[in-house]
């Protein structure tokens, strides 16, 4: 296989696990994918502000504040005042909105872990590893 195919079968291949991991979540969380992607978002980098958090979702700014919006109403995400500009807000993770995403976090990792279980030899397994390993030096080559 050349280099463009390998490629273009790795990015397929991610694309595709990266759906199935999200239908395996939406069925039991019901939030779309870019609220998914706001939660993961505020867990991993804190507080926001609502443009920052719509660049980052690649929406407009009229969508994310819909998210927004509809996550408050959930006490999933909280606003409070920017301390440098009183007219902004800054988005943050309620502590109930933490528990959604490590919920969401470990019902992924268990779909993994069974498929892998119930998928893989040990041989495969091992592969699997050492892929994991050389995707880890493609994610990290500048």
């Amino acid at each position: 296989m050349k280099n463009n195919e390998l490629a273009s079968s790795l990015r397929d291949t991610a694309s595709r696990m990266h759906k199935r991991l999200s239908r395996e979540v939406k069925s039991a969380d019901g939030f779309s994918l870019s609220e998914r992607a706001t939660l993961s978002y505020l867990y991993y980098n804190g507080p926001q502000f609502p443009s920052d958090l719509a660049a980052m979702a690649m929406i407009k700014a009229q969508s994310m504040s819909q998210i927004v919006n509809h996550l408050e109403e959930l006490n999933i995400i909280a606003k409070t005042p920017s301390e440098i500009d009183k007219r902004k807000v800054s988005i943050s993770l309620t502590d109930f909105g933490k528990q959604i995403v490590e919920q969401s976090r470990y019902e992924r990792d268990q779909w993994l872990d069974t498929a892998i279980e119930d998928s893989l030899s040990s041989a495969e397994k091992k592969t699997l590893q050492e892929a994991l390993l050389l995707m880890n030096k493609l994610i990290n080559h500048k």
